[in-house]
This record gives structure tokens, C-alpha cells and sequence, in this order.
């Protein structure tokens, strides 16, 4: 199990598989969490309406490379 690395500025929380409702669309790597998928949510502190939900491997390399779009 990935340990969440938080960052300054962010509010980082586990989305269990039972909590994965919908599909989103991880910022990593421009694919998509299906439904029942575990992964993290990332809550701007200053702008909680851009959170964003990424595959733990995602967030952890977040910095190693560039977002795909």
C-alpha cells in the first residue's frame, strides 16, 4: 500500500475502492479511475473546488515527470 506523501498547500486523503463511485480522470496520466479503483483526492487549501483525484503511482511521481494532456 502506497503511503500518502502530502505537499505543502494540499489536503491529500485515500479514497477507498467501496468510495470510487465514479470515474475520474487522473492529472498524471490522463487516464481514468474506474469506479471501485482505491486512489488518492488532492484538496487545494486555498481552492478546494480544484481537487483532483490521481492513482497513487501518479501522485508519488508527480514531480519525477510531466502531466500528459
Amino acid at each position: 500500500m502506497f503511503d500518502l506523501v502530502p505537499e505543502d498547500g494540499y489536503e491529500v486523503r485515500r479514497i477507498q475502492p467501496y468510495q470510487a463511485t465514479k470515474t475520474y480522470l487522473c492529472p498524471g496520466c490522463n487516464r481514468d479511475i474506474p469506479p471501485g479503483l482505491g486512489h488518492m483526492v488532492a484538496v487545494p487549501s486555498d481552492a478546494p473546488d480544484l481537487r483532483r483525484h490521481w492513482h497513487y503511482g501518479c501522485w508519488q511521481a508527480r514531480h519525477r515527470r510531466m502531466p500528459r494532456g
